[in-house]
């Protein structure tokens, strides 16, 4: 299968701090990765790259064989670690706004997945706790039909008794020829699946490893790994 994200030699500074440090990497499509690391060690600087947020010092991105721009920003759905909804609108405006804006957006899988997770498309966004918004956010990223979805922190703020459900959520809506890179320190929840785990540490990868290959390589699960390698 070809690379549907391949990143090359990239590096990515501010000043004299290095936040991403020549990173090569090949993602394929139909897959569901872990971009895990401790805070800091440059995941979100990544991703916003990836999105064409952040302009790389150097290096090369290519997504579905195109380098960042508009074309690439169209097969991508990003779900960033922190909201920017409009809080005084309600969810089914806004369904309707990702309707107008998005040629991809699928407002019918929006609204089963409101109803699956009891949130009422008619609620206002500020009447609503922060794991709640965090939900109808994540709706809204895995309502479109993209090639490439990509979640910073997805269930930081749900509770535990609903990550599972989140999870199957995310599992359930996407194209499965489609990949999902997930960041998260929140290995353990996450595990069961994943694909693959690209660990990084100070803006470099550290290990880049199919979860199976970790089991049966390392005979250990890939949250115990991640707390040998990271020291946690």
């Amino acid at each position: 299968m070809s690379s549907l994200v391949e990143i090359e030699n990239l590096t990515k500074k501010y000043g004299s701090k290095t936040a991403v440090k020549d990173i090569s990497l090949n993602l394929e499509g139909g897959q569901i990765i872990g971009l895990l690391g401790p805070n800091g060690s440059g995941k979100t600087t990544l991703i916003k790259m990836l999105n064409g947020l952040l302009v790389p010092t150097k290096g090369k991105i290519l997504v579905d064989g195109k380098e960042i721009g508009p074309e690439t920003k169209a097969v991508i759905s990003y779900l960033p670690d922190q909201t920017y909804l409009n809080m005084n609108q309600k969810v089914c405006e806004v369904i309707n706004f990702f309707e107008d804006f998005y040629e991809d957006f699928d407002s019918e899988r929006a609204y089963e997945m409101l109803e699956k997770l009891n949130i009422n498309p008619k609620d206002s966004l500020k009447t609503m706790s922060k794991g709640t918004k965090e939900k109808v956010q994540l709706i809204l990223v895995m309502s479109r039909r993209a090639k490439l979805y990509i979640l910073d922190e997805p269930i930081a703020g749900v509770d535990p008794a609903a990550r599972d459900y989140i999870l199957d959520v995310i599992l359930s809506n996407y194209d499965p020829e489609a990949s999902i890179l997930i960041s998260t320190h929140l290995i353990s929840d996450i595990e069961k699946i994943l694909d693959q785990a690209v660990f990084i540490r100070n803006g470099e990868i550290v290990m880049n490893s199919s979860v199976d290959d970790i089991r049966v390589n390392e005979g250990k699960s890939v949250d115990a790994l991640f707390r040998e390698v990271f020291a946690c």
